[in-house]
């Protein structure tokens, strides 16, 4: 039987969006549907630039009847709530921080959705992937003690770190570089950050491109690290030639940018370690059968 675990997250934190024109308003600026947001449940999305470059991920779940929590990036909540702020005009909507109220938390492992809902807490399963556990939204220094109380034990950050990159998920800037990252080459279709149906939204134009012109030329990919793990940015080569660069990491596991044509086999080496592509079911790629 495999025991229920959870991690805090301390580079996550929560802006909450309320009032009768939340979803009109937040559906204008990300690239997901308000729509999908029910009770129990949250979907993921980004805000471009206008053209089409990421600046900020987040996800966006329901509190109470009137207020949208976005979990998004601790260090660039307050610069993205103040961005909110600006974009609200005459919308009855009120955006607040609440990076010193609110903490975040992941509970995975077989089993997890059983704390959806969870008393005391906004709880929903990763829109992403299941695999990757249930979000756990809560007020600061309370969910340790919550979790607890159901029986899940607290567990160290890598833990959960190595599941998200084995699955090969991006976490934010960390993942996707500000004003340079396009969604696309980040999984965010094949993750459920996209919604081709909605309206539109900042950055729409370019990423509807990229899709129906077949333009990717790169993609970020689980990776392996035989070796010393090489800091974020790291080049990596096929031989002589440039091909991506390492992103986040730990231990022996890491995402990458890369070419293509660069994770089909080839021998790739960043620094003075060897790295091999380990491209992740879901992921749809040219010349593969759809991993749904």
């Amino acid at each position: 039987m495999t025991t229920l675990s959870f991690s805090l997250l301390p580079h996550r934190s929560v802006i909450a969006v309320s009032g009768p024109d939340r979803a009109e308003f937040l559906q204008g600026l990300i690239s997901n549907d308000t729509a999908k947001v029910v009770a129990g449940g949250a979907m993921w999305a980004a805000l471009l630039t206008p053209q089409g470059r990421f600046l900020n991920d987040m996800f966006v779940a329901g509190e109470g009847a009137d207020t949208f929590l976005l979990e998004t990036e601790r260090e660039r909540a307050p610069a993205l709530a103040k961005k909110l702020k600006m974009y609200t005009l005459r919308s009855k909507v009120t955006v607040e921080d609440r990076s010193a109220t609110m903490e975040v938390a992941v509970v995975f492992g077989a089993g997890a959705d059983r704390l959806v809902p969870l008393a005391g807490a906004t709880s929903f399963v990763d829109p992403r992937l299941a695999e990757l556990g249930v979000r756990v939204l809560a007020p600061v220094g309370r969910t340790a003690a919550l979790l607890s109380a159901h029986g899940v034990g607290e567990a160290p950050p890598d833990a959960y770190e190595r599941r998200r990159l084995e699955l090969g998920v991006p976490d934010g800037s960390r993942d996707l570089p500000v004003e340079k990252a396009l969604l696309l080459e980040s999984g965010f279709d094949e993750l459920n950050g996209v919604d081709w149906k909605k309206g539109c939204y900042m950055g729409q134009e370019l990423t509807a491109r990229t899709k129906y012109r077949g333009l990717i030329k790169r993609r970020l990919f689980p990776v392996r690290i035989e070796g010393a793990l090489p800091p974020p940015g790291t080049p990596i080569h096929h031989g002589d030639k440039e091909v991506g660069e390492i992103r986040s990491g730990a231990g022996d596991r890491a995402l990458a940018m890369l070419q293509l044509e660069a994770s089909r086999g080839v021998a790739l080496t960043a620094a003075d370690a060897r790295v091999v592509a380990e491209p992740a079911g879901w992921m749809r790629l040219p010349g593969q059968d759809a991993a749904q």
